[in-house]
């Protein structure tokens, strides 16, 4: 694809912080006079947007696990399309809230495999073909705490994004251990870090990371 830019994605399941911490290394990166956009899945592009408000709110037994993975692809292959692709091609970062492995996650692990993964696996091939992220960064955190933190700031939102926190203890503990066993199987691709620690610490230590992995002074 003559792709010049690199592509982080953060992962982890609800609550963990990702977008506070995608603002602040897009924040570092852009102190460096490196081109950044951030952006998200679901919900990237405009049409991303009508698929986001399908997804994450209301019931949670609207659609099931198949629907869900079917929709969110579809999502992915236009964000890749429209959005990430040609940035990386003009040879920006793109920081992304959110990319393929919370498929996997979530309706594959969550769902206690409801979903083949070989079928998940088909899905990515036809969507994105070979193409990984550069990196991905697991925030990792007791699903009790991260919950709490999702739903504490749910009830500031004007729109409810809640469909998943409704879920029961079993998913967001099936989540959190197929997060884990995924970054095992790709050491090279991710970075696991404990996300119950401060805002700043966090951040510091991703700042840490990204510069040693990218040989940024």
């Amino acid at each position: 694809m003559g792709l010049k830019g690199n592509f982080i994605t953060f992962e982890g399941g609800e609550g963990t912080g990702k977008s506070t911490q995608i603002k602040l290394l897009a924040e570092y990166l852009e102190q460096k006079g490196l081109p950044i956009i951030t952006t998200k899945e679901p919900g990237g592009t405009e049409i991303g947007q009508e698929l986001r408000r399908i997804l994450v709110t209301g019931d949670k037994d609207k659609m099931d696990a198949v629907a869900e993975a079917l929709l969110y692809y579809a999502d992915r292959r236009i964000h890749m399309t429209k959005k990430v692709w040609p940035a990386m091609e003009e040879g920006k970062w793109v920081l992304s809230d959110r990319f393929a492995d919370s498929t996997v996650a979530y309706q594959y692990y969550g769902y206690n495999k409801r979903v083949p993964f070989q079928t998940l696996e088909n899905l990515y091939k036809l969507t994105v073909g070979d193409f990984k992220p550069n990196l991905t960064i697991l925030l990792d955190i007791d699903p009790k705490i991260g919950l709490a933190r999702s739903l504490d700031k749910a009830g500031h939102m004007a729109v409810k994004e809640t469909r998943h926190e409704s879920r029961d203890f079993t998913f967001h503990e099936n989540l959190r251990n197929g997060y884990l066993e995924m970054a095992q199987r790709e050491p090279e691709r991710f970075v696991v870090l404990n996300a119950d620690k401060s805002i700043e610490d966090l951040h510091q230590e991703i700042v840490k990371i990204v510069s040693e992995r990218f040989n940024l002074k």
